[in-house]
């Protein structure tokens, strides 16, 4: 009988997996340890579905699912530490050439074990199963198979994840979570709350499971463990009873270097203990070892699922995700001899040469240098220069012997290749590497996206990690903010490196919590420069806000807010083929209305006319519209051709993700006199692009994410010497805003000038009227006679 019977009735599916791994433990530890994994993700995503508290990550691998705070404090640290150990084991199975021993997949299958006694324990609506149940390796059966390979691992792991649910489509939208779930979420809230009220007393292995992921882990970092000295290594010169100093000691751990130096030591503690308790015994190991080798090593302290590093000639003790490899503790003890003061390192002025970019680079070496921070955030409008900052920076760093390797994080493709472009540029030597399409190649600068470097931190070659922890001496996070960390901050807590956050966000618009992030006071970041000082400073142009709100379109309209007569105009119309009418209408049913041919025609009309033109006013300037969704943008595109046929399609052209080759058509939209010269843009173009010659911002969508606000208002602040002739700088750009954007941000303030002519004004009336008569047509005579008359005997414009 089944070692997992217990949990037959309950998890069908995780009982079949897990039985899967059972039977194999000792005959195909590969196979063992894929199955122990893959009853793991069922088990996780059972919880996920049915357990309200948990809340979904960035997206569906069991990496993210079990290193979601949510789960982590659901599960406990124990549990959390169990989970890790199984899927690395389960990854190593299926992408790892080594072969696996029958000590890895018992040790996945135990753990399995008491994983899924907790889920039982935790979430059976029947008896639980008993505190006394334990897992038996004597149990598990004997006869041989033929174990699987590799490949044949992979073809099981693609076959297997092509049936299952699909967890983010099913509860992605929570709002849209049928009742029958609704209702068995209720049922296994009350009853994990009732067995949650009976103590625990299960033996969950834990010492096992803290031995055996110590090793793990050095072991992904290299450390093969194999020499005698490396184990309970013991020491002289520990604190005796009577008061002398010549006591034996034994180190856990002693990791070697090929000098037959030590180059740090390991202290493992109970599971149940705080790892940080032995802090002080592994430093008077640490004095032995350099006492007696002249070389002083770097401390860790680890209970199996808390770890921490002291590298004590520079900063206090820190949590880290794991162990360096040899040769990043190598560079670590090199650097307390060979690293250069950061405060007399000359920046390079071919890459920075105004004043507040090498003031941000000398107050982030402050920070590094004379106040011991790994924590920085640097503040700076769009188009002020932030990644010729950073590679300043980075070139700094580097030559004064702080950093080796350096991670520049973007949240989109396009921007990893502006960066690798502006790092090639400015900073040739740093051999930049592309992740997005370089994975195996070797530099000093890598550049990615937040979710590939998301998988390949879990990725792994001849059981040893590509990217451990120590990887990278400095990670710059471009666009750092709150939903950043939410999404992302695995990737901050797995790499211990100094960091760099990067904002255009107004500080005083930065939220609380990127600031709580960096360790920084609220409104205090450690360098800024806000839009403000670039535009009155000259270094940026201001934008010129061309608003028409269309309330409609945020609000929605209902039923019982109208009058009896604009009640009756909305009885009259035909909703729908049923006849049902609604009680509310929602915004984006209105947008359906408003974004029709005849608006999107009026809208592209007053662009046309009224927007910045170059070549002696005889073309429209380079122009982004910032469209709701693919439909919008196509449809925009195809009204523009409409409208204007003469231009033989060429010159505006829809740019997101869903077109073929859209990189082309950026890579032409950058060129200023080629088409095209109005980019539709669906999220592709609201950050990171810089194209000077851009004169016409236009808000055709509702924006209400405060930083992605300020990004898509930076697509147009930057300078362009000479646009409209020879000694004719661009001074200014236009933003038509047709959603409210500017009133809901208040954003008649940093490089936002708050009015316009008197002449555009008029216009901008008119065209209100023009909206509102629209509105008319479209819902009747009398449902907005009202408002339009008001508005047409009021003496300013309609607010």
């Amino acid at each position: 009988m089944s070692q997992f019977a217990f949990i037959e009735r309950g998890w069908p599916d995780v009982f079949e997996a897990a039985t899967r791994a059972e039977g194999v433990v000792r005959s195909d530890p590969r196979t063992a340890c894929f199955y122990a994994r893959r009853a793991l993700e069922l088990a996780v995503l059972w919880i996920y579905k049915h357990d309200a508290s948990t809340k979904l990550p960035y997206q569906e691998s069991l990496s993210a699912l079990i290193h979601d705070p949510t789960f982590k404090k659901n599960a406990g640290p124990a549990l959390f530490a169990k989970a890790r150990l199984i899927k690395d084991l389960g990854n190593l199975a299926a992408h790892s050439p080594k072969p696996l021993q029958e000590k890895d997949s018992l040790r996945a299958t135990e753990d399995l074990f008491h994983f899924l006694f907790w889920l039982a324990r935790t979430y059976s609506q029947d008896a639980a199963p008993p505190d006394s149940l334990q897992f038996d390796p004597g149990l598990l059966p004997t006869e041989a198979v033929a174990p699987k390979s590799v490949a044949q691992i992979q073809k099981l792991e693609s076959d297997l994840a092509a049936r299952d649910e699909k967890l983010f489509e099913l509860i992605a939208d929570r709002q849209n979570i049928d009742a029958e779930l609704q209702r068995l979420r209720e049922e296994i809230a009350a009853v994990k709350a009732a067995n949650r009220a009976r103590p625990d007393d299960h033996d969950y292995s834990e010492a096992e499971t803290r031995d055996y992921f110590i090793d793990l882990l050095l072991k992904e970092a290299g450390w093969s463990l194999s020499g005698r000295d490396d184990l309970e290594f013991e020491v002289r010169g520990m604190p005796t009873k009577d008061g002398r100093n010549d006591g034996p000691g034994f180190v856990d751990y002693v990791l070697w270097g090929d000098d037959g130096k030590p180059l740090g030591v390991v202290e493992a503690k109970r599971t149940k203990k705080d790892s940080r308790i032995g802090q002080q015994q592994a430093k008077l190991y640490a004095d032995c070892l350099e006492q007696r080798y002249g070389q002083r090593p770097v401390i860790f302290c680890s209970n199996g699922y808390e770890h921490w590093i002291w590298d004590d000639a520079f900063y206090p003790p820190r949590p880290v995700q794991g162990f360096y490899k040899k040769d990043e503790l190598e560079l670590l003890i090199q650097r307390r001899t060979t690293r250069k003061p950061l405060a007399k390192a000359k920046i390079d002025e071919a890459i920075v040469e105004r004043y507040y970019q090498t003031r941000a680079i000398r107050r982030i070496g402050e920070a590094f240098e004379r106040d011991h921070e790994r924590k920085t955030l640097l503040v700076m409008a769009t188009g002020a220069g932030k990644t010729r900052t950073v590679i300043a920076l980075a070139d700094v760093l580097t030559r004064c012997n702080w950093a080796k390797r350096i991670l520049f994080l973007a949240d989109r493709r396009a921007l990893v290749r502006q960066a690798i472009k502006a790092f090639k540029k400015h900073l040739p030597s740093s051999s930049p590497v592309n992740l997005l399409d370089e994975k195996e190649t070797e530099g000093r600068v890598f550049v990615s996206t937040y979710p590939t470097m998301m998988g390949l931190i879990d990725e792994t070659g001849d059981g040893m990690r590509r990217f451990g922890p120590g990887h990278f001496d400095l990670i710059v996070i471009d666009e750092a903010h709150r939903s950043v960390y939410k999404k992302y901050g695995a990737i901050f807590e797995y790499f211990d490196s100094l960091l760099v956050g990067l904002t255009a966000t107004p500080k005083d618009e930065v939220d609380r919590d990127t600031y709580k992030l960096f360790d920084l006071e609220k409104g205090v970041p450690t360098d800024a420069y806000d839009l403000a000082d670039a535009v009155r400073e000259k270094y940026l142009v201001p934008a010129k806000p061309v608003a028409v709100p269309i309330k409609f379109v945020q609000q929605g309209i209902t039923y019982d807010d109208l009058s009896d007569e604009e009640k009756e105009d909305w009885d009259e119309l035909e909703w729908d083929e049923s006849g049902q009418i609604p009680a509310r209408v929602e915004a984006g049913a209105i947008n359906q209305w408003l974004m029709n041919e005849d608006t999107v025609d009026k809208v592209l009309a007053h662009l046309m006319t009224n927007g910045v033109h170059v070549v002696g006013g005889d073309r429209l300037g380079k122009t982004i519209i910032f469209a709701k969704n693919h439909a919008h943008a196509m449809y925009i595109g195809e009204r523009f051709d409409a409208n204007y046929p003469h231009l033989k399609g060429e010159f505006a052209r829809v740019i997101d993700n869903q077109i073929t080759y859209a990189q082309t058509l950026i890579d032409d939209f950058e060129k200023p006199s080629k088409a095209p010269h109005i980019a539709v843009s669906v999220d592709m173009l609201d950050t990171g692009i810089d194209i000077p010659e851009v004169v016409n911002l236009v808000f055709f969508k509702i924006v209400r994410s405060k930083t992605k606000f300020w990004q898509m208002v930076g697509r147009g602040t930057r300078l362009s010497p000479d646009l409209f002739g020879p000694g004719q700088d661009k001074q200014f750009f236009k933003l038509f805003d047709y959603c409210d954007n500017l009133a809901f941000f208040n954003a008649n303030a940093a490089g936002v000038e708050g009015t316009t002519s008197d002449s555009l004004t008029t216009r901008l009336f008119k065209y209100r009227l023009e909206l509102l008569g629209e509105l008319d047509r479209r819902f009747g005579a009398h449902g907005f006679k009202a408002v339009a008359d008001k508005v047409r005997d009021a003496s300013e414009p309609y607010e």
